[in-house]
């Protein structure tokens, strides 16, 4: 308790705000989907990396979780993002950008903007993977 209290402590002081404090905290969405419909993988210039998992039903996301390495705010904007996309539509999910990540969360520190891009785009690349993959399974089966 008294270690986390310490990390909380520290990310206020840097300048990141409540909401992204506790999603970096409680690590929401972190982890794998086992049998994912798509996932995929980014990595920002600042080598932070992020995967993105979704599960689709009926052209909606039902879950969407990630892994990541990177800092803080990379784990922040990877919760907040598959936060977002699930129940939406992968059309609704695709209009996300960066700044509906920053502005969901309450802000993040002007270094770390770049984050809720690495998760944006890793979200994306998951989506167009899933696309492909459809196309896949509708024109290229035998019969």
């Amino acid at each position: 308790m008294a270690k986390e209290k310490g990390v909380v402590e520290l990310l206020k002081n840097v300048g990141y705000p409540e909401r992204a404090i506790d999603y970096y905290i409680r690590k929401v969405n972190v982890g794998a989907i086992e049998n994912a419909d798509a996932t995929d993988v980014f990595t920002g210039l600042c080598g932070d990396s992020m995967r993105i998992y979704l599960k689709v039903t009926d052209d909606v996301i039902s879950d969407a979780k990630f892994e990541a390495i990177g800092c803080a705010g990379a784990f922040a904007s990877g919760s907040m993002v598959t936060e977002m996309v699930k129940g939406k539509t992968l059309k609704k999910a695709k209009e996300i950008t960066e700044n509906d990540v920053i502005n969901e969360l309450g802000g993040m520190p002007g270094p770390k903007f770049h984050c809720a891009h690495l998760a944006v785009d890793a979200m994306k690349k998951a989506i167009e993977r899933y696309r492909k993959i459809q196309l896949n399974k509708c024109c290229f089966t035998s019969s």
